[in-house]
């Protein structure tokens, strides 16, 4: 029965974002002892505003996914059966619940008793690290409660290291103490800052490029996002002999602006939803910080940053897959890592994005082409190194969606694993 009420909060609850963020609201407006009804409006409005940040996502994520599917056939790239995530969770998914339930009291006890104040509440982020890491356990021969502890504990850590780590390159773009960042773009984003840092010029940020009055429209995000993605779908269907247009079977000319609007008006939800999200949550999580985590401070997905630096996104992302993608036909030509890796376009967006805008507060334009590039490349080893690493577990994953802090936490955390292991 306990493990079936379990089951029912990780489905229903954690792995439901919106409902997680609108209980959080709730509770730190209970805490403040406000009144029913404001309790009940600050709730629905927090979910409300993750719904619609989530929902914007989607769109994006949509709105690229078939350039993603195309580059994976043009790779002819194939997974082993039985080494995605799905399968995975079916033999391991209840370790990788207790896990994370064991992980998030851990978590938060750092933030109660030590220094280290993070409360990661970036939701489908509290499963799929302790996934990652139930993978990394597996992959390093542990089993049992072992590798529940093992998993446990890699996850308490990294949701309250990770954000802490790069607080102070968040809070450069930001300047807002308030909140972090919980995002796997960790890593990325500390390369592409520092070596923005290194070689660039703060004060020429990329939001200041001068554009003529009657190209003013480009300062409109949504707009800018239409065009690109437009241009995009254009470049790759021909420079591939009409792939899209093959897969899709609609002309490529409607498709492309199918795409660019669908690109275009994820971007005006998201942007809404965070707005929504930060005026309910941030004043909610005071009571919980001033009473149960003293100076607690939350750790927020990475399209909450993305209004600060719109153009700087759209920038990143060009230049992470200009580079990635011709870096990794060129490995996969010469069987570099003995698997066949594909273009990461969600991660060149989200992850390398938000890298781009930590790098602009660094370097300005020329750090954010720079330290971005610098970035992908790293992205490109990390993806092609982890892939092969979880190649018993989680491979099909790895090769969609790292290239990130997955990618290097992941195999990090194995290798100790196979060091316990040996030990025990």
């Amino acid at each position: 029965m306990l493990m079936s009420i379990w089951t029912f909060i990780i489905d229903n609850v954690f792995r439901n974002p919106p409902v997680l963020m609108g209980l959080i609201a709730a509770i730190g407006l209970t805490i403040q002892k406000k009144k029913v009804e404001d309790i009940f409006k600050g709730a629905i409005l927090a979910a409300l505003g993750l719904y619609m940040l989530t929902e914007g996502t989607n769109f994006l994520s949509n709105s690229i996914d078939t350039i993603n599917v195309v580059f994976r056939e043009l790779s002819g790239g194939t997974v082993p059966q039985g080494l995605d995530a799905a399968s995975f969770i079916l033999e391991y998914g209840s370790q990788t619940g207790l896990a994370m339930f064991i992980g998030l009291i851990l978590h938060l006890l750092i933030a109660r008793f030590t220094p280290i104040k993070t409360v990661f509440l970036t939701g489908h982020f509290l499963w799929w690290f302790p996934l990652t890491f139930t993978a990394a356990g597996v992959e390093g021969g542990l089993s049992g409660v072992a590798l529940i502890i093992f998993a446990a504990i890699c996850s308490a850590l990294y949701w309250s290291f990770a954000p802490w780590i790069l607080k102070k390159y968040v809070w450069s773009v930001t300047n807002d103490h308030s909140w972090m960042l919980g995002h796997p773009t960790g890593i990325l984003s500390l390369i592409a800052a520092n070596v923005s840092k290194l070689v660039g010029n703060k004060e020429k940020s990329a939001e200041s490029i001068k554009i003529p009055k009657r190209l003013s429209f480009l300062k409109e995000t949504s707009v800018i996002g239409f065009i690109v993605i437009f241009l995009l779908y254009l470049i790759i269907d021909f420079a591939f002999g009409g792939a899209i247009t093959a897969k899709t079977g609609t002309p490529i000319f409607t498709y492309a602006v199918n795409m660019g609007l669908r690109f275009g008006v994820g971007l005006l939800v998201l942007l809404q939803g965070v707005r929504m999200l930060i005026n309910q949550i941030v004043p909610a999580f005071e009571g919980i910080s001033t009473k149960l985590i003293p100076n607690a401070i939350p750790a927020y997905d990475a399209p909450l940053l993305f209004p600060y630096k719109p153009n700087t996104l759209i920038i990143g992302f060009i230049t992470a897959m200009v580079v990635s993608v011709p870096l990794m036909f060129f490995l996969n030509s010469i069987n570099f890592f003995g698997i066949m890796v594909v273009p990461l376009v969600i991660t060149c967006f989200f992850e390398c994005g938000a890298a781009a805008i930590m790098a602009d507060a660094q370097g300005g334009l020329r750090g954010v082409i720079i330290g971005t590039a610098v970035a992908a490349v790293c992205m490109v080893f990390l993806v092609g190194y982890s892939s092969v690493f979880f190649q018993h577990t989680i491979q099909n994953r790895m090769l969609t969606v790292s290239g990130n802090d997955y990618s290097l936490y992941g195999p990090l955390a194995g290798y100790l694993a196979k060091f316990l292991s040996g030990i025990f």
